[in-house]
């Protein structure tokens, strides 16, 4: 520590150009813990949900649709608890902007297949046999103020009415809230009764877009998909049943591999500023040869000499890092805004891992001009050769 303030003062040797390097390093570690933070939300997503829940989903496509006559069937299988369905509605709220995800489902069996939606027996009972009714998520309510006995009207993309509108009228009956924090975050969604849904949609109807099965015994959750889907092999209506942490997991493979992504991104972002940052202290290095060679005259031994060198770079990286992870924290706010209250957020792990790029990052610019100022001579530094 007692050379602290030597390595800060040599730090400021150029002042434009450790502004410039700094803002560089800020912005590299923003882009790092933003980038980071959605790959987290992506894997974590998958591995948050329930480990007792299967989605039977059509063999070809989820989007090719199941008819509800499929349900005693899939009910039938040894180790089924419950089985709900489920209808992606696609809906806008006024605006194209203000798109969160609907579900149309039967109120009874939804609430039975996602027991971690907590909801008021009087509000669930009027979801219940308010054919028009709809229930939304708490995080959703309070994004828009969505209240009890509100009429929400939405544009769906995919389903029109029966007259030919695409417009939909729903009345909110009920706010559902998640049993912990994290299912509370979860909370942006709404579902809807799949009664009038069913009744005045203009296609489709007596079917649905997935079957949500709760099992009994997570432990027999391979076999009971294998039964479900062999109920059906051969059949107009071929299932493909998988766990819901992989179902979650197809849909992130449909943008891409998000590992992969991130990981090319971040990659040339650091090659980049690998090369930015070890051209910076190797010429700061070359730029402070006399002084060098004075501290070795001094007494400093090559060792100590060395060391400052690599402290100064640990000390650059560690300010910029820091500096960009704290404005990585804000443009995670921004985005979970924008993303409907998705929880995006910069995780301890994402900090980990920030430090440990940091770390490595920090050795690689500066182990080289380290030994260069290690292998200074004092009189061929103090001759200017």
């Amino acid at each position: 520590m007692k050379f602290l303030p030597l390595v800060w003062a040599n730090l400021f040797h150029k002042k434009t150009r450790l502004i410039l390097t700094l803002l560089s390093l800020i912005a590299a570690f923003m882009l790092f813990g933003l980038l980071q933070a959605v790959s987290v939300l992506f894997s974590s997503g998958a591995d948050f949900v329930g480990a007792n829940r299967l989605i039977t989903q059509a063999k070809v496509s989820f989007t090719q649709p199941l008819p509800l006559s499929l349900l005693q069937r899939i009910e039938s299988v040894p180790g089924v608890a419950r089985v709900a369905w489920s209808q992606f509605f696609g809906g806008i709220y006024i605006d194209e902007r203000n798109f969160f995800a609907q579900f149309a489902v039967d109120p009874e069996r939804l609430l039975d297949a996602y027991p971690e939606w907590i909801l008021p027996a009087e509000q669930r009972e009027a979801f219940t046999r308010t054919r028009t009714g709809a229930i939304v998520g708490r995080k959703l309510a309070e994004k828009y103020g969505f209240k009890i006995g509100d009429k929400v009207p939405l544009k769906s993309f995919i389903f029109t009415r029966k007259d030919g509108g695409s417009s939909w009228e729903w009345d909110v009956v009920g706010i559902f809230d998640g049993k912990d924090d994290d299912w509370a975050g979860r909370s942006n969604l709404m579902y809807l009764n799949f009664g009038q849904f069913d009744e005045a949609r203009q296609f489709g109807q007596g079917s649905a877009g997935v079957y949500i099965v709760r099992v009994d015994n997570p432990d027999d959750s391979e076999r009971i998909a294998r039964d479900i889907d062999k109920q059906f092999e051969n059949s107009p209506d071929e299932t493909k049943t998988q766990t819901e942490k992989d179902w979650n997991l197809s849909f992130v493979r449909q943008i891409g591999d998000i590992g992969l992504i991130v990981t090319g991104i971040l990659g040339a972002v650091f090659f980049t500023i690998l090369l930015v940052i070890g051209n910076t202290m190797s010429q700061a290095v070359r730029e402070r040869i006399p002084e060098f060679a004075v501290l070795k005259t001094l007494g400093f031994s090559d060792g100590q000499v060395t060391g400052l060198v690599l402290a100064e770079a640990l000390l650059l990286c560690f300010v910029g890092a820091a500096l960009g992870m704290v404005f990585a924290i804000g443009a995670a706010k921004g985005v979970s805004s924008a993303l409907n209250g998705a929880p995006v957020s910069v995780q301890p792990i994402v900090w980990a891992q920030a430090f440990v790029t940091m770390l490595v990052l920090a050795f690689a610019v500066g182990i080289f001009p380290a030994l260069r100022a290690r292998r200074l001579q004092i009189v061929d530094a103090l001759a200017g050769r």
